[in-house]
């Protein structure tokens, strides 16, 4: 009986060996609340039009897709952008993540929501109440800290219809 209990142990080990197997421990819920921690001081950070504190939210090579606007790339770009949004006196942003998931290898992370903004239009002077759904997809650090690599956000306003056209006179 010892026999066969060395042999099954040796041929457990063999086999797991064999395939791989290896234990790691499950992050992923600790992963979903350090996003949503991430997200609860981004928020901060726009309330306190903090430009440093934004882009430390952001991978070196993001993307930044916002409504109305070129899709930017890299934190130089972002900041060119985040500093014109924070430089308005009116501008408040807030969102709030719907539902927030991990990889299983626990290397990238996304969430998803809806956001409000105000901000005052550069050519009309006119206050602009924007809303929509966003999307922003975030890859885990060595450090263990998670980066947005893209942020994706869609107006649910609809654009103004076109002027028509003038009449013309004869």
């Amino acid at each position: 009986m010892k026999k066969f209990l060395s042999l099954l142990f040796v041929a457990v080990f063999a086999i797991s060996m064999a395939t791989g197997c290896k234990t790691t421990a499950n992050t992923h819920d600790a992963d979903v609340q350090a996003i949503k921690d991430v997200e609860t001081q981004w928020n901060q950070a726009y309330a306190s039009k903090d430009l440093d504190k934004l882009l430390a939210n952001y991978a070196d090579d993001a993307v930044l897709m916002a409504p109305g606007d070129s899709a930017v790339s890299g934190k130089d770009a972002i900041r060119t952008m985040l500093k014109q949004m924070v430089s308005d006196p009116t501008m408040t942003l807030k969102f709030q993540a719907s539902k927030v998931d991990t990889s299983s290898s626990g290397d990238m992370g996304y969430s998803q929501g809806s956001y409000a903004l105000t901000l005052t239009d550069p050519a009309s002077k006119q206050l602009i109440n924007d809303h929509g759904n966003y999307v922003t997809v975030y890859h885990k650090q060595a450090d263990g800290k998670w980066l947005a690599v893209s942020d994706i956000a869609s107006s649910a306003v609809r654009p103004p219809a076109p002027a028509a056209p003038a009449a013309k006179k004869h």
